[in-house]
């Protein structure tokens, strides 16, 4: 009997942005967790209630001071426990403990209502009753979201447990949700990355856990376990051992096994427990307290079954099928008769791509460099045979040739643009050969492929007149080869004014990009004429290479305060200047670091005796102090 799992991970995309972060300090094992919010509270107060920081801060007399450096007396550590291990509501105020943590009463009384006006408490007639709203929840530790736009608005596209305790939702806007609760950690969503993430896990799975795995939506993978689950002990001991693996990567997730992939998924999305096991014939019977939704239909045909009284499975199952699918269409029903089993749901799944790789082992070890090219120029066409048929093109190629002693030599080439020329690859790999130490022999060659790209047929134009552009791959590969790749770059525009921060890096073969970043595929397409054209661009002519680091300038006579230098020394020898342009005043970006509030340069353009020219600046305007300390850097040199 056909048996299938669904693994629900509900929380997917918020786990993968913590395992993105860097693990946190672990607490100190001396000190009990309950501590660490009382000194926190006791900590935030003293810095509110006085000009001083007597939280973090050493303080001549202070009463800690006094004793172990810093360290708490036994008699108030004992205290503290006990009050931490006691419940909630028998906690003693924290005005007993000797601080504060309520918010302060309005010292502005309001207006008596005219509903409550006569409301007056017990103990207190001067004062009227004047119910307060509560203030907005705090956001938790881990009240996480992510942001999506969609048009004009910006919404949340997935949500931490402790945010949905709260009361925020998918699907809510951004704004409304950090109007409820001030403080939010909003992050921007990876629907692209987390697909591929779910991507790989459901390529792992199949090839650990059962070959047929497909991935239904944005968070459920689907497990065919007929013919597999008597290998881990049976289905309970297999989606314990799922949870229990995915656990310790930081995932949470539930199971549920039925007889159909669609009962499965309604049971693990809609039943509520971390596993749940039905039996076999039984998932008629656990579908029907489940509500519509868990059908994966239309959420307007949700509605208006709601409207007419159905909104259960089972209410829906007792139904004629025919008047729902006139009214319905045939989603409803189609869906409805694959979670009941009547109707056949395959499974698309995942096929694990076989590493691709060609080898060739010999009877006698060879030894020297001739043998090793030959058999390499053999093995090249195979490989790229291979990559045909896969209509992929290499990115990555290593070549492992294993000794006699079992010490294998290792060579890897990465290639700037997928290819499957053979002659190109053994090229790249000949000049790499010299590397090799064969000791007392090679018993074998392997070639690996460990990254590649789709590659399909391209188009050529077979006109004589025609003008090409040469490829540059074949040259980045042979200098990257030489080199290395971390070597090869291209420089691109960035939008900034500060000089070294208006350049970046890009690679070799990427399209050119605009300054703000979108890509520039005018040999490809065109640009949509709705985006604007770029408009940043410096306006003084700069350097074409700046200096790694500007470089200090030395006995500089300067009229201030906007006047060039009339002479200076750089690397112990003088320089007269003879003309000169400027000053160029390029700010600091304050919103990138906060020290560059105020911080200004002053930018010439000089010319010697001798015709050199160079680019220099002073720090500051020559007015004010804050702006710089009027020290002069070279930064630059033209020609």
């Amino acid at each position: 009997m056909k048996r299938v799992a669904a693994l629900y991970l509900p929380d997917w995309p918020i786990e993968r942005l913590r395992q993105a972060e860097p693990p946190a300090a672990p607490p100190d094992p001396g000190e009990p967790a309950g501590i660490d919010a009382l000194r926190t509270g006791a900590i935030a107060e003293q810095g509110i209630a006085c000009s001083v920081p007597r939280g973090g801060g050493w303080r001549p007399g202070a009463r800690w001071a006094r004793q172990d450096h810093g360290a708490a007396p036994p008699a108030r550590i004992e205290r503290e426990r006990q009050i931490a291990a006691l419940p909630a509501h028998q906690r003693p105020p924290t005005r007993e403990l000797g601080r504060r943590d309520e918010a302060a009463g309005n010292p502005f009384h309001p207006m008596q209502s005219d509903e409550v006006g006569k409301q007056i408490p017990a103990g207190r007639p001067d004062r009227p009753f004047t119910p307060q709203s509560p203030p907005p929840p705090r956001a938790e530790p881990g009240a996480t979201v992510t942001s999506i736009r969609q048009g004009n608005r910006i919404l949340v596209a997935a949500a931490s447990p402790a945010a949905r305790a709260i009361g925020i939702l998918p699907g809510m806007a951004v704004t409304q949700a950090r109007a409820m609760v001030p403080g939010l950690d909003v992050r921007p969503a990876d629907p692209q990355g987390d697909r591929a993430a779910l991507d790989r896990l459901a390529t792992l799975a199949a090839r650990r856990w059962a070959p047929g795995v497909a991935v239904e939506g944005a968070d459920t993978l689907l497990i065919d376990l007929s013919g597999v689950a008597h290998l881990y002990g049976g289905e309970a001991a297999m989606a314990h051992r799922i949870l229990r693996l995915l656990a310790r990567h930081g995932h949470g997730a539930r199971i549920a096994v039925a007889d159909t992939p669609g009962a499965a998924w309604a049971i693990a999305h809609y039943g509520g427990n971390r596993l749940s096991l039905c039996a076999p014939g039984d998932h008629a019977a656990a579908l029907a307290p489940l509500p519509i939704a868990a059908l994966r239909v239309d959420p307007a045909e949700i509605e208006l079954l709601r409207r007419l009284g159905i909104d259960r499975i089972g209410a829906l199952a007792g139904l004629p099928r025919a008047p729902l699918r006139r009214r319905f269409g045939g989603t409803l029903v189609t869906r409805l008769e694959q979670a009941l089993g009547t109707l056949a749901e395959p499974i698309d799944p995942v096929v694990p791509r076989d590493p691709i790789r060609v080898q060739r082992r010999f009877a006698e070890p060879i030894g020297t460099a001739e043998a090793i090219a030959h058999w390499i120029a053999a093995l090249a066409p195979e490989l790229c045979a291979v990559l045909e048929g896969a209509g992929l093109g290499a990115r990555l190629i290593e070549l492992v040739a294993e000794r006699v002693d079992g010490v294998p030599q290792e060579i890897r080439i990465g290639l700037a643009r997928a290819s499957r020329d053979p002659m190109h690859l053994l090229r790249l790999i000949a000049r790499r050969i010299e590397t090799i130490e064969p000791g007392f022999g090679i018993d074998a060659i392997t070639l690996h492929v460990r990254r590649a790209d789709p590659l399909a047929a391209e188009p050529f134009d077979a006109r004589l007149d025609a003008a090409t552009t040469p490829d540059l791959a074949p040259l980045a590969d042979m200098l990257a080869t030489r080199v290395g790749p971390r070597r090869l770059w291209r420089i691109r525009p960035a939008e900034s004014d500060v000089p070294e921060r208006s350049v970046a890096r890009d690679g070799v073969l990427d399209p050119p990009r605009l300054a703000s970043g979108r890509r520039r595929m005018d040999d490809v397409r065109q640009l949509d004429t709705r985006d604007p054209p770029d408009p940043w661009r410096p306006d003084w002519p700069r350097p074409v290479r700046l200096l790694h680091r500007p470089e200090r300038l030395d006995h500089v006579l300067a009229e201030l305060p906007d006047q060039p230098p009339r002479r200076f020394t750089w690397r112990g020898r003088t320089i007269r200047v003879a003309r000169a342009d400027g000053p160029e005043r390029i700010a600091g970006e304050w919103w990138k670091r906060a020290a560059e509030t105020h911080a200004m340069r002053d930018y010439f353009r000089v010319e010697d005796e001798e015709g050199r020219r160079y680019w220099l600046f002073r720090r500051g305007d020559g007015e004010r102090a804050a702006t710089g300390d009027l020290s002069w850097y070279l930064h630059g040199l033209f020609g």
